[in-house]
């Protein structure tokens, strides 16, 4: 049986991650006397302060992930952020302090960015932000770097996942798993070839995609709001930014996609990315073990996944 980690795990686990941030900082000439944890989920982000300088290092990820797997990814990110921010699109950037490239120590691999005052007074509005990812799409559409068709699905990751749930009892119950096995049979193709999706959805184009979630990710700064944690950039439908938020902030989005000359989102599409989505809430179940709160998050997703049509609808 898999143990999951103690909160004393945990504890050592941030620990160790921010004592790898400030010894590559210092080793890269930045001063730091007061590193301050700012967020421990997923990854640690920790600013380096005095400089100016925020480090983010993931720390609860699939185990078959190697350091230069998640730096081939971080590379992306930056380079991605890097682009934005000279287009003037307002993200937050990649430090010029340091070089822009992902640091590898004590069995960590980090990104530094520029450290950005929050505004913790302001809410977030969700709807809004759905509103402007139009926006966030318009400007990503000319990047001209290469970006793999949806790897922010993670299709290796979803399908090793559920052959690893039937391991992990009490996470989801086996008529589930099943149901979620027969439905990623029917769009893991969609998923890994992008023939086989522009085949299934014929004039939907692709562009350069943020890849998770980006009403969720849009920082507030005391001076401006900014998009941020672009881990998952992708190639990919624009739906994808938009999986499993519901009718509410998809029509959002199409007011800004208006506005802006974009298509509106496509329900099709839509059907199918929420359906993925879906699988691939439930394969993060496994990171359970190094993150035990996930069910509690990921828990009304899976409620809610029964309630949706069989594979989106794609087996009709």
């Amino acid at each position: 049986m898999t143990d999951f980690v103690t909160p004393q795990h945990v504890a050592h686990r941030t620990s160790a991650a921010v004592d790898a941030a400030v010894g590559a900082g210092r080793d890269l000439g930045l001063t730091v006397t007061d590193a301050t944890v700012l967020h421990d989920v997923f990854s640690v982000v920790v600013h380096l302060a005095p400089s100016p300088v925020v480090a983010r290092i993931p720390t609860v990820l699939p185990h078959r992930e190697s350091l230069d797997s998640l730096a081939r990814r971080q590379r992306a990110e930056l380079d991605v952020a890097r682009w934005l921010t000279d287009q003037g699109t307002p993200v937050i950037p990649p430090s010029p302090l340091v070089p822009r490239e992902p640091v590898q120590r004590d069995g960590f691999s980090m990104t530094f960015w520029q450290f950005v005052e929050e505004d913790r007074d302001k809410e977030p509005d969700y709807v809004a932000n759905s509103e402007s990812v139009a926006d966030l799409h318009a400007a990503m559409r000319a990047y001209p770097g290469r970006l793999s068709f949806l790897s922010a699905a993670d299709p290796q990751f979803i399908a090793e996942s559920l052959a690893l749930l039937e391991e992990l009892p009490g996470l989801i119950g086996a008529s589930e798993l099943d149901r979620a096995r027969r439905e990623w049979q029917i769009l893991e193709p969609l998923v890994r070839s992008r023939t086989a999706f522009e085949k299934a959805f014929p004039g939907i184009g692709l562009q350069p995609i943020h890849g998770d979630s980006p009403p969720a990710n849009i920082f507030y700064g005391v001076e401006r709001d900014l998009y941020s944690d672009f881990e998952l950039v992708t190639l990919g439908p624009v739906e994808w930014d938009l999986a499993a938020l519901g009718p509410v902030h998809e029509s959002a989005y199409n007011r800004g996609a208006q506005r802006g000359g974009m298509r509106p989102l496509n329900e099709e599409v839509l059907s199918f990315v929420n359906a993925v989505g879906m699988l691939r809430a439930i394969a993060t179940l496994t990171l359970t073990p190094q993150l035990p709160e996930l069910v509690e998050y990921i828990k009304p997703a899976v409620d809610q996944w029964q309630t949706m049509p069989f594979a989106g609808g794609m087996a009709d």
